[in-house]
């Protein structure tokens, strides 16, 4: 294809800064820094500062943030660049207020960090000697002073004024995270040198009929003098096998700066959601030439590349008998969506390493997540996440940065900025395989309807939002990206200021059962058409805690334990839901396993019911989608996470792997009945058996008997309700356990069930548990720590872990019947052998929490 005449020379690496403006702190003098990077993290790499995730050092390096800082970079140009015509310095990411200065002359300034800014610097650049320098305003005086100028409602745990900077909202303060925030050059920088022309734009589209694909590659590009003409553009596509299609328009910018050119793909390899099929992705690159009537046969004058997944996607709203159906399709197949909602990774994301956020990403699609939500509070993530998400097979609700606050969308200039950064992203990001949907803010269209921002004074800036969401935003949207489906704000009905939460249509935000304080049971009276958040708070593992809070503060109502828990009472809702459910705890440490698995019970209950309810009728499902809140944390807290910030399981991720299966056998509890489902996201049709028992908690079976099943494709079969009036009293309630198999083929010669449930008839801290005596078998088969537990009676919740290791078992926080096999398998620590593994497990149940 020719060698390529662009160039680009790096300036990441080793930089330099200082506190701007009156020395203070003991930092006026230029100190090391490192790019991609910020304050925070240069100064707590120096020991300048302490680190603000311990105990409660947030509060103790404020003054970082309410600073302005200068960040410094002397380089030489290499000849290679320095021979091109055109040279530019490009940021990616600065964050976020900041002034831009090359050998004394000032380039420009940047107000959004969701943008890339670029320079024309040719004329300023010398050989040998050049200074980089860019100053980067406070953030927090900058919002302040706005907030004074004209306060509007936002977050109450956030520092005030974040809406008026175009800088992540969760940054500020959430009632999960810390106010930390970041300053500084948090995206690549570097100089990008070209001869002729420049790729100002790709539009990939796939347009799919007959059963081949038609991909067509939009160009668009910026020339300059000395012009090289005429231009050719070329494409090319590389299948999955290593079989290449290409194709070259000649001439192809002929009075134009546009053109196009279409590949066809005559067998197509579908890219499917994780759980439906494979993931397979085609290498796309695209290449201006200069023909070689002007150059020699080495004429790339720039390119771009690009990974494809060939699918088709819609969101399929259309009326039924339940309202107006939000199922997403793809390639024919309308999908349940399983997943969750995530949140930046770390309160300072340029200590993302890519083997931490590929863990968490494969932590999701190893818990059958088929969808993540990248929420409105955080920002647009790197390209390295969407790669991920296309490799895995996780669609991508995809939010746009606005959330929970009113904006000042009525100023001008602040719209001409949200402008820029709406299409530089949609551009990105519109021809992953994983995006699903571009949707236009987190739960401001609530607000609007239910959080008393519908006054007087606000008048102007509600008619803006309107204007904004419901008009200007879609139209950036289609005339940018025609291919996805926009959907005004989460939740919303897509009826403007009309029943946002409602059951009938869109989609739906659930809080009554964390901060209304209901049951758990009130999950069962929501019907939403797309459940897109809901949740319940659980402390992180103590291995977690112990790198925030020392065993002195090891107490639910202690200073550093409520600093480390940013919703209003939020150690008290969980206490308080805990108690409604378990008895009280002996000790801390059986305090923290009690939250995790109180939480990983809560979700499982909603989940299992709405997806006894995604029966497809015509197509569509009546419940499409569960998304609970939230996947990951940005720091060591109590939150909703199933990931704590090291990547640790909480046990509700344990429970998703279970209830986000494609197979779902669940029981719906209602004493004396107890009634079976079983929920297939199973492209065919699967028959097998479900055999259930009345049992005592020692294991007696009282009653028994089975069925055979089969379920539908994408179905849900209403297997059998069964009454057990004559076997209940005061008394006997407490001492039974009613549990269901899923069974396939010949059970004698099975390893086991397919799935397991178990049911009472009282809550768990009625039941009349006495200690289980689980027993742990442990070996080695295959490279995997094999551990085969058993109980002399019921025992509750089981937990597995090793001491000194941080394992993943295949499952946990289970419950083990008395007279069962259950049976775990966990990766071998490095340098472990088996009998290091015997000694460091540890297992524990319900039951150790209380007795003594």
């Amino acid at each position: 294809m020719g060698k390529e005449m662009m160039r680009r020379q790096s300036l990441a690496g080793d930089w330099h800064f200082r506190r701007a403006g009156a020395p203070q702190q003991g930092v006026e003098e230029w100190l090391p820094a490192t790019v991609p990077g910020g304050v925070h993290t240069d100064l707590l790499a120096l020991g300048r500062i302490p680190d603000p995730f311990v105990g409660d050092n947030e509060r103790r390096v404020q003054w970082v943030a309410e600073a302005d800082w200068e960040y410094r970079y002397q380089f030489a140009v290499t000849p290679e660049l320095l021979q091109q015509a055109h040279i530019w310095l490009v940021c990616d990411g600065l964050d976020t207020l900041a002034t831009v200065s090359l050998n004394d002359r000032e380039l420009g300034q940047a107000a959004n960090m969701f943008r890339q800014y670029r320079w024309d610097v040719k004329p300023l650049l010398n050989a040998d000697e050049n200074d980089l320098r860019i100053v980067f305003d406070s953030p927090v005086r900058f919002a302040a002073a706005q907030q004074a100028i004209r306060p509007l409602p936002g977050v109450s745990q956030a520092i005030p004024g974040g809406p008026y900077v175009r800088k992540a909202p969760c940054q500020f303060g959430w009632d999960w995270g810390p106010q930390l925030p970041p300053v500084g050059i948090w995206k690549d920088i570097r100089l990008e040198g070209y001869h002729g022309a420049r790729i100002e734009d790709i539009h990939l589209r796939q347009f799919h009929a007959k059963g081949e694909v038609e991909v067509e590659i939009e160009a668009k590009i910026e020339t300059f003098e000395p012009a090289a003409e005429p231009l050719a553009l070329a494409a090319s596509i590389t299948a999955p096998d290593g079989s290449v299609i290409q194709e070259t328009v000649p001439r192809a910018f002929e009075g134009s700066n546009t053109s196009k050119v279409s590949l066809r793909i005559t067998d197509p390899q579908l890219w499917w959601p994780n759980g439906y099929g494979a993931q397979p992705l085609y290498e796309v690159k695209v290449e201006v030439k200069a023909e070689p009537s002007t150059l020699t046969s080495t004429s790339t004058l720039t390119s771009a590349s690009y990974r494809m997944g060939l699918r088709t996607l819609e969101l399929r709203q259309q009326p039924d008998e339940w309202g107006r159906s939000f199922t997403f399709v793809v390639n024919g197949v309308p999908i349940f969506a399983k997943g969750s909602n995530w949140i930046p990774a770390d309160s300072f994301p340029t200590r993302i390493s890519d083997e931490y956020l590929e863990g968490l990403i494969r932590s999701a699609a190893e818990t059958h997540q088929n969808m993540l939500r990248v929420w409105g509070g955080g920002f647009f993530e790197e390209e390295r996440f969407y790669d991920l998400c296309d490799r895995y097979g996780i669609l991508v609700w995809q939010d746009f940065i606005f959330s929970c606050s009113i904006y000042p969308l009525n100023d001008p200039d602040f719209l001409e900025n949200v402008r820029a950064e709406v299409i530089e992203n949609i551009r990105r990001l519109r021809h992953r395989a994983s995006l699903a949907l571009w949707c236009g803010n987190n739960e401001m269209e609530w607000g609007w309807v239910d959080w008393g921002w519908n006054r007087p004074e606000y008048e102007d800036m509600k008619a803006a939002y309107d204007l904004f969401f419901h008009r200007t935003l879609p139209a950036w949207c289609a005339a940018e990206d025609p291919d996805h489906a926009y959907w005004p704000s989460s939740p919303s009905s897509g009826v403007p200021f009309e029943d946002p939460n409602g059951q009938h249509q869109g989609d739906a935000h659930y809080w009554d059962v964390w901060h209304g304080r209901k049951p758990f049971t009130a999950y069962r009276s929501q019907y939403p058409r797309f459940m897109s958040e809901f949740g319940f708070q659980a402390l992180p593992p103590l291995e977690t805690i112990r790198t925030y809070a020392a065993e002195p503060d090891w107490n639910m109502t202690s200073y550093i334990m409520e600093q480390h828990q940013k919703n209003a009472s939020g150690n008290a809702l969980m206490v308080g839901q805990m108690l409604d459910s378990f008895r009280l705890p002996k000790d801390f440490e059986s305090l923290v396993y009690l939250s995790m698995v109180l939480q990983a019970e809560g979700i499982r209950y909603g989940v299992e019911h709405w997806r006894r309810h995604a029966r497809r009728v015509a197509g569509t499902r009546r419940v499409a989608g569960t998304l609970y809140w939230q996947l990951n944390d940005c720091w060591p807290v109590a939150s909703w996470s199933s990931l704590d910030y090291y990547g640790r399981w909480k046990a509700l991720h344990y429970a998703a792997r279970r209830f986000y299966a494609p197979l779902l056998l669940s029981i719906e509890d209602a004493p004396p009945r107890q009634s079976i489902f079983l929920s297939s996201d199973l492209l065919e049709e699967w028959q097998g058996s479900v055999h259930w028992a009345l049992t005592t908690l020692d294991g007696s079976v009282l009653a028994s008997g089975q069925k055979a099943v089969q379920v539908e494709p994408l179905g849900v079969t209403a297997i059998e309700t069964l009454d057990f009036s004559g076997f209940l009293d005061a008394d006997s309630r407490r001492e039974l356990v009613f549990l269901a198999e899923l069974w396939q083929g010949n059970p004698r010669a099975a390893n086991g069930p397919l799935a397991a449930q178990v049911a009472f008839f009282v809550p768990t801290k009625h039941l009349s548990l006495v200690d289980p005596q689980i027993h742990a078998a442990v070996t080695l088969k295959e490279g995997l720590l094999a551990i085969e537990l058993s109980a002399r009676s019921l025992a509750r919740l089981v937990e597995c872990s090793l001491t000194g290791a941080g394992a993943v078992f295949s499952d946990n926080y289970f419950d083990l019947p008395a007279q069962k096999v259950v049976s775990v398998t966990a990766p071998l620590p490095e340098g472990w052998d088996l009998d290091t593994a015997r000694a460091a497990l540890k297992v524990r149940s319900v039951y150790d929490t209380y007795s003594r």
